[in-house]
């Protein structure tokens, strides 16, 4: 049984479903195909199941790629606001959290996954369209064509098993992060098969986890959430809260820097941003001078933190009259400098992106489309393309998505 569509997208994420409501509002014939058993799979546990699902304040300054300007065209073209109207044409409430992140809001006390409307208003989308869905189908033997493209598809179902040609094929498959949702290198493969190059992957927005002998001190914080400002090797800087965890550190800050940091780069970690440490010692060794260390720096930082660094031998605890300025500006480089060398990161398994991807030197930035293959696009994480923390990453799909619907 052979089946005939104009436009064939392999992947029903956000990028995939965004595309195919737009090559439906063109009148093109449809097909979205996956091999999961429902669409939207990451969208619906993304924030806790609240979906993160873009930022107020959107530039290409907030996305990593070996090119900087590939992202321009598309978050010009479908930009943040674009997405805010529509789910406000859906009527979907959201909230916004710190440095601008957008959040759906539950309906009642009963709703506890406000992502589903993200997916419902997708679907919807897809239906007015006239797109269809395939799931639970492998994708196999894809081939150009004179006319476009053919694979074959396998199933259970008689109706979606056999061979299928379109003209243009869009590959939406997304990264390796969070396998246990059925991620796969599809994506990567289908590139390197057409000839394309992939940047060399790894995980992104991910916690890192300590040496052993770190990982057991600091393992009894674990829960311990604190300020801090983190510096990678590069100097990019972040500065948002820092969580202990029994594996090593995470929280927001860690998750941004993971981005930018390398294996075998150290950390430097300011555990105190908001407050001037030297100011306080010097204060209270000239006020208390009787006064321990560690007392003192418990007005800014969980005192358990301190005896960490303590027994550790980070610092001395001692009363303040035994401090000589050298030593007071000691304690002071320790707790804004804390150098931090990362045994590595927790993996794809706990990773929120795949960093790496097909490299975007072979695609058209205003179109997704395969500069030399007509009729190849990528579009979504599977390409080089990673966003910050914030709803960076789903803004890329809505526009990459939209952007390649407009051709395709």
């Amino acid at each position: 049984m052979s089946n005939h569509f104009d436009v064939v997208i392999i992947g029903a994420g956000a990028a995939g479903l965004m595309c195919a409501a737009e090559a439906g509002k063109r009148g093109r014939k449809t097909l979205v195909i996956d091999n999961a058993k429902k669409p939207g799979r990451k969208i619906l546990i993304s924030g806790g199941g609240r979906c993160n699902f873009t930022n107020y304040d959107v530039s290409a300054n907030n996305f990593v790629c070996q090119n900087p300007h590939f992202v321009k065209s598309a978050l010009s073209q479908y930009t943040n606001w674009d997405f805010i109207s529509l789910i406000s044409k859906y009527e979907i409430e959201f909230e916004e959290r710190d440095h601008g992140q957008l959040f759906c809001l539950s309906a009642n006390a009963e709703d506890k996954n406000p992502a589903k409307n993200i997916v419902n208003m997708l679907l919807k989308e897809c239906d007015f369209s006239h797109v269809s869905q395939w799931y639970r189908c492998d994708i196999q033997d894809i081939k150009k064509t004179e006319n476009g493209f053919s694979f074959h598809s396998i199933s259970s179902s008689k109706e979606h098993t056999g061979e299928i040609t379109c003209e243009s094929l869009v590959v939406a498959t997304g990264g390796l992060s969070m396998p246990k949702l059925g991620a796969t290198p599809f994506g990567y493969q289908l590139a390197e098969q057409f000839g394309l190059s992939v940047v060399p992957t790894s995980a992104g927005l991910v916690p890192f986890t300590l040496h052993k002998e770190e990982k057991e001190a600091f393992s009894e914080l674990s829960g311990i959430a604190v300020p801090a400002e983190i510096t990678a090797q590069d100097g990019t800087l972040f500065k948002e809260a820092l969580l202990f965890t029994h594996r090593g550190l995470s929280g927001p800050s860690v998750l941004q820097i993971s981005s930018f940091w390398r294996a075998g780069q150290t950390v430097s970690i300011n555990l105190v941003p908001n407050d001037d440490v030297l100011a306080l010692l010097t204060h209270s060794r000239e006020k208390h001078p009787n006064q321990s260390l560690k007392n003192t720096l418990a007005k800014v930082l969980p005192k358990r933190v301190i005896e960490v660094f303590i027994d550790r031998k980070l610092l001395t605890d001692k009363p303040l009259k035994q401090f000589n300025p050298k030593e007071i500006q000691a304690v002071v480089d320790q707790l804004e400098q804390w150098q931090v060398l990362p045994n590595g990161t927790e993996g794809y398994r706990t990773a929120e992106v795949t960093l790496g991807g097909v490299d975007t030197k072979h695609l058209s930035s205003k179109t997704m489309q395969c500069n030399d293959i007509q009729g190849l696009y990528f579009i979504g994480e599977v390409m080089d393309v990673s966003g910050w923390l914030g709803g960076y990453n789903f803004q890329w799909a809505w526009s990459s998505g939209f952007v390649a619907g407009q051709w395709v």
